[in-house]
């Protein structure tokens, strides 16, 4: 991959961390064309790298990935 991004989120607790990378799996296990995607998992912190051929791929790589973690983060919250 020639573009990169990686962001490093903490949560509160290793437990919250885990819940959403887990909801974040199964779209992480797909091909998605012109990108890659790793979610890892440190104590308390939800680490995502996101590797792309281009500016534009790497850009809605991002925008997917944060809007799907902060969905994930208001579900949670709500339950």
């Amino acid at each position: 991959m020639t573009h990169s991004v990686s962001f490093s989120i903490p949560f509160p607790s290793n437990r919250e961390a885990q819940i959403i990378a887990d909801a974040l799996a199964p779209e992480a296990s797909q091909r998605i064309p012109k990108s890659s995607v790793d979610i890892t998992v440190n104590d308390t912190i939800l680490n995502l790298k996101i590797g792309a051929e281009d500016v534009s791929s790497l850009r809605a790589a991002c925008n997917s990935y944060l809007r799907w973690i902060q969905t994930a983060i208001s579900v949670h919250d709500l339950i």
